[in-house]
């Protein structure tokens, strides 16, 4: 019996990690945040398996600046994204949508799904020292499980279609994905009309803070409205890791 419940147990916990932000992976048994003793400067510390957060040299975000960034020839960024069904969950540290099977980007020879996409407030990234009032993070993965996250930069302006069904259908309570009825989204709703892009190796910008990850930043930011903005803010008014240090990196851009 006993040997019974711990099974149960154990498939429970697989349920929940297959639901949970990639992004924002693994919980350990200490809850981690944005603030106070749980905040990220103590992030390294709370779990061994988040050792990366404090000891990485590829650690993300960064601050993308002119004299790191070498401009070059880079593949496009193709994009094919496609209609999903609304499937929202405030997980306790944003607000994230999780999208149906389908919808890809392809750079170069490599093809990535689109797995989930959610927001923060600021933006992590910075470029130049200047963080925008949002950026929304677009995570992909490969067939070989590797990661590429594409992260659109948000600034005030006009209203954002999808960002308006998003926010619109907000879940009453946390950590419970909500299908809404007769919702879609298309992730293609997010991206500015230039694809131009900044890339280089980093992580995950939440615990485990695990590296390996492509990080493709687009220089172009989407404009949101500042209802929008304020709305996600009712929710997480900052949930966004300091910059990180680069330890020698360098930054590719497109031309």
């Amino acid at each position: 019996m006993f040997g019974m419940r711990r099974l149960t147990w154990a498939v429970a916990l697989i349920a929940c990690a297959l639901v949970a932000n990639t992004a924002a992976a693994e919980r350990g048994s200490h809850h981690w945040s944005y603030g106070g003793d749980t905040g990220p400067t103590n992030w390294g510390s709370l779990e061994k398996e988040y050792s990366a957060c404090a000891l990485g040299h590829l650690q993300s975000p960064i601050d993308i600046r002119d004299g790191a960034t070498k401009t070059t020839n880079l593949p496009a960024i193709h994009f094919d994204y496609k209609p999903s069904p609304l499937r929202i969950i405030d997980n306790g540290h944003t607000i994230q949508i999780n999208h149906s099977p389908g919808s890809f980007i392809t750079v170069g020879n490599k093809r990535y799904e689109l797995k989930q996409f959610h927001f923060h407030r600021p933006s992590e990234e910075k470029i130049n020292g200047k963080a925008y009032p949002m950026v929304a993070h677009l995570v992909h993965q490969d067939d070989q499980q590797h990661l590429a996250v594409v992260a659109v930069l948000l600034t005030t302006g006009a209203s954002n279609p999808l960002v308006k069904t998003a926010f619109d259908n907000l879940p009453n309570e946390k950590e419970h994905e909500s299908t809404v009825d007769n919702a879609t989204v298309n992730a293609a709703d997010l991206l500015p009309t230039s694809k131009a892009y900044y890339t280089f190796g980093g992580s995950l910008i939440t615990p485990p803070c695990s590296e390996g990850v492509t990080w493709f930043v687009l220089k172009h930011p989407t404009p949101v409205s500042s209802e929008q903005i304020a709305a996600f803010g009712k929710s997480y008014p900052m949930n966004a890791r300091p910059v990180q240090p680069l330890h020698g990196r360098h930054i590719a851009a497109t031309r």
